[in-house]
């Protein structure tokens, strides 16, 4: 299949004609303005404003400015021809502190963004927390407290009740593996806490909060609006039989820990470590009932599989293979002839496809979104003032080829949004890394729209029905 305008319209074509496709975003990645509009601090403020926390000590005070950035923007997402728009609301623009009072210009800033949508026909995708946790909630336990849980909930009725009417889904979590386990077991995210038995508090508060947070917007929202939960996900293949008991159990702790709670209302004892799971004092009469309340859609952000090989503990490493934590014989694998991305993670579109049967094959009742793909790239301006980022139009067309090959398969895959919009402050790795449609000169603020959105732009086109 070619890369250019014919190729990628063919490609739009073998999905529905109703298919959503759109673009993601992060309020803290791309907002900036952390001190104004009655904005509250935030644990990334914290920890970005920490030495040695992220690369190059960047922080993300202005990311890509775009508080300040609306009409501009919203342009740039007309041009790429979205028809949704996944964006998240900062919780300590609403709630500076997390609980009590309300911010009226924190939303009013996402009454602008959200109107600005539908005057130009996209359709809003509000995520309530993607990992802007109050510095005062963190101050008083974070997640691994069970009282932040309610406080989510309360946060949810109140944009709920704000919002509810304008925004055509909600995604109440984004990814709480990473938030449990990066935040509070390992610290190379914010708080920076390195705390197993707080991770797997979190782990538990964050389902906790979920579910509160699905009754708090269903009562607020009109009925109708959906409402669902997104997970990063992956499939985690083993290259000999030794390996794969070690595969099995990683691919647990990634995926079942989270989803299995949602999905059956029970976590997968006997599957992962028991340190990965809360421990059951945690666990009080009603919780598993809260947590799985039925979901509209589940959200599936994919980036790439993992790989598990085994090496005797004393036997030499090969090229590209790194030890597993936890594991001493296991070690994680980069087939021969697989790219990585600039994240130096491996390209492989089958892991997507894989993962999305296996989770139609599970629930097949319940519909999916991919909520993020996409890769880090090496992209700079040439000297005629273009990004050809040639290598995430190949990234894009695999992996939408899969999505597609997937909706063949039977599949209920109804959207998918690519990650990301712009350029943005990419968590620890600071403004190294660059996975945006658009490229962002985070000193001049300039948008250059790459040749992966002209990639983009022709395949949402091609898929649209005729006369749209």
């Amino acid at each position: 299949m070619g890369d250019g305008v014919s190729g990628a319209a063919q490609l739009g074509q073998r999905f529905p004609g109703d298919f959503l496709w759109g673009v993601a975003t992060a309020a803290y990645q791309i907002e900036g303005a952390v001190g104004e509009g009655g904005r509250g601090r935030s644990i990334w403020d914290t920890f970005s404003h920490t030495p040695g926390k992220i690369r190059r000590g960047d922080t993300g005070d202005i990311a890509c400015d775009a508080y300040h950035r609306l009409g501009a923007d919203l342009d740039l997402l007309t041009d790429l021809g979205v028809l949704a728009y996944r964006f998240s609301i900062g919780w300590p623009r609403v709630q500076p502190d997390g609980s009590g009072g309300v911010n009226k210009a924190g939303l009013d800033y996402y009454r602008r963004l959200i109107a600005g949508l539908r005057d130009r026909g996209i359709e809003p995708v509000a995520t309530l927390y993607h990992w802007d946790l109050p510095q005062a909630l963190e101050d008083a336990g974070g997640w691994p407290a069970r009282d932040t849980a309610q406080r989510f909930a309360e946060y949810a009725s109140i944009v709920g009740a704000a919002l509810g009417d304008e925004v055509g889904r909600w995604i109440t979590l984004n990814e709480p593996h990473v938030v449990a386990n990066h935040g509070y077991r390992t610290g190379v995210h914010a708080p920076g806490r390195t705390d197993p038995a707080a991770a797997a508090a979190a782990t538990h508060h964050l389902l906790l909060g979920h579910g509160l947070a699905l009754g708090a917007l269903r009562a607020a929202v009109p009925a109708g609006v959906e409402v669902g939960f997104t997970l990063n996900l992956t499939v985690v293949r083993a290259t000999t039989d030794e390996a794969k008991a070690v595969a099995e159990e990683i691919e647990a702790g990634q995926n079942r820990v989270f989803l299995d709670p949602v999905l059956t209302g029970a976590y997968p004892v006997g599957a992962v470590r028991s340190s990965q799971l809360p421990p059951p004092e945690l666990i009080r009469d009603g919780d598993m009932a809260v947590i799985s309340a039925p979901i509209d859609f589940l959200g599936v952000n994919y980036y790439a599989p993992g790989t598990v090989g085994w090496r005797a503990g004393t036997d030499e490493l090969r090229r590209g293979e790194e030890r597993i934590g936890g594991y001493p014989d296991a070690v994680s694998v980069v087939r021969d002839g697989v790219e990585r991305s600039d994240m130096g993670w491996p390209i492989d579109a089958s892991g997507l496809y894989d993962l999305l049967v296996q989770l139609h094959h599970t629930e097949p009742q319940l519909p999916l979104y991919v909520t993020e793909n996409g890769m880090a790239a090496e992209d700079y301006v040439d000297p005629e003032g273009g990004v050809d980022d040639y290598e995430r139009i190949a990234y894009l067309r695999d992996h939408l080829d899969a999505a597609a090959r997937a909706i063949e398969a039977g599949v209920d895959l109804r959207g998918y949004f690519c990650w990301s919009f712009l350029d943005n402050f990419e968590w620890a790795e600071g403004y190294q890394k660059r996975f945006g449609l658009v490229y962002v000169d985070y000193r001049t603020q300039q948008r250059i729209p790459k040749a992966s959105a002209a990639y983009y732009a022709s395949v949402i086109r091609g898929g649209q029905p005729a006369g749209s």
